[in-house]
């Protein structure tokens, strides 16, 4: 059975959902950010890197949200064949919706980081923004009718995008607002699973 180690409304939801999704036994480790237990010597054992998710199956030990999200949809026949173009491009939104959004929320969620005092902080804050809202209008433009990244195929790669959809929820023009990653919100929250996830998570109203 895998363990997944999660907080809610982290990047753990998205291998949170997609458990859900395939319907395969799984069991919630809560590591409680509210008081540092990621930072905890127990929990480094597992993920040196003190971030979550982390994902524990028999005797392997996985992090990094992506590799989670790769190594379920794998062991569950979830996913594109290997080598095909269809793969090939969910790869892509995999490594995109990782390294190019997700990346720049840590700017915007924690821009005092990246400068010298407050005024700074919310400079930095203000640039990291518009750059998710102008990533966001590219995500948008390539969705387009979708329905999923994938274009009629749902992937691992749909659960990611809604968790950075959802964190975007406090911009002034937020992810869902867009027509095409809007539509595509309201359909992944139509999904049962989504709903469990959400719902066993305790994640409060507006979702996205």
């Amino acid at each position: 059975m895998y363990r997944l180690y999660y907080y809610p409304s982290n990047a753990s939801l998205a291998p949170h959902m997609l458990l859900e999704e395939l319907g395969v036994p799984y069991q919630l480790e809560l590591v409680d950010r509210s008081v540092a237990a990621h930072k905890s010597a127990e929990y480094m054992r597992l993920n040196p890197q003190g971030l979550i998710p982390t994902l524990v199956d028999d005797d392997l030990v996985l992090w990094e949200t992506s590799a989670i999200l790769l190594h379920i949809a794998d062991r569950a026949g979830f996913a594109p064949e290997l080598g095909s173009a269809e793969r090939a491009q969910y790869y892509k939104w995999l490594v995109h919706l990782t390294n190019t959004i997700q990346t720049e929320y840590l700017v915007y969620y924690y821009p005092e980081r990246h400068a010298d005092d407050a005024a700074g902080a919310a400079i930095v804050k203000a640039h990291a923004e518009a750059h998710l809202t102008e990533r966001f209008a590219r995500v948008d433009e390539q969705l387009g009718a979708g329905p999923y990244l994938l274009g009629e195929r749902l992937s691992a790669a749909d659960f990611l995008l809604l968790v950075l959809v959802r964190w975007g929820r406090g911009m002034a023009l937020k992810p869902s607002d867009l027509p095409n990653v809007g539509r595509h919100t309201r359909l992944m929250l139509e999904r049962p699973a989504v709903i469990r996830a959400f719902e066993r998570e305790k994640l409060p109203l507006p979702w996205a």
